[in-house]
């Protein structure tokens, strides 16, 4: 397996040390490019260096995390958030900022090496506590009547893309093309109201189309 290279942003170099130590170390594949104690230097770094993923802090002086992530996923970049903070305020505008996936400060090593590798495949990842707090974010007042169903085969996309299956694996486990699960995408975000694929999840469990046991 290739490396996965990473652009570390925080701006605390005790942080940034930790974890360019970590993933050092780690017998992972993985490699670090760079850091950066602020957006808008991530921003600089990340179009010199072009990680594979860049794992950035939300709140820091001098050019704040949303807005870079908002610049680095219109460029093309990978963006996993590993932040202490899960309130409503942080963990939505990142999302829809483009976040590939949110992860918490105090996520296991191996959690944090799994979101990194996830991340660079093109995979949503988010904490547990994340999710929860996503699910009641996006949820909305429309009345159930007004929410067209999705029909049985976006339903089995939404539930692979709620396990972080790319879209290539997707398309590899229903026998269709990735242009189809593309397209399917698009219908499932229409229906639901939402922009990408970690907020089309956090619906399909808050009105009941996942997670029904």
């Amino acid at each position: 397996m290739s490396e996965i290279t990473l652009l570390i942003v925080d701006d605390h170099p005790v942080v940034r040390d930790g974890l360019r130590g970590m993933f050092t170390a780690a017998a992972s594949g993985f490699r670090v490019l760079g850091e950066a104690s602020d957006g808008h230097e991530a921003v600089e770094l990340a179009l010199r260096l072009d990680p594979d993923v860049v794992l950035m802090d939300l709140r820091m002086p001098g050019g704040n995390g949303v807005d870079a992530i908002a610049e680095l996923t219109r460029r093309g970049a990978r963006v996993l958030v590993l932040t202490t903070y899960d309130t409503d305020t942080d963990t939505l505008p990142a999302i829809e900022a483009g976040a590939t996936g949110y992860l918490l400060k105090d996520a296991p090593r191996e959690e944090l090496f799994g979101a990194v590798r996830a991340a660079a495949d093109g995979r949503t990842v988010l904490s547990p506590a994340v999710a929860t707090r996503l699910v009641t974010a996006v949820r909305t007042p429309a009345a159930p009547a007004a929410v067209t169903a999705l029909s049985a085969r976006e339903g089995e996309i939404l539930a692979l893309v709620a396990k972080g299956t790319a879209n290539r694996a997707i398309a590899a486990e229903l026998f269709i093309s990735e242009a189809t699960v593309k397209t399917h995408l698009t219908h499932i975000y229409g229906k639901l109201g939402v922009n990408d694929r970690a907020s089309a999840v956090a619906a399909g469990y808050d009105r009941g189309i996942l997670g029904r046991s």
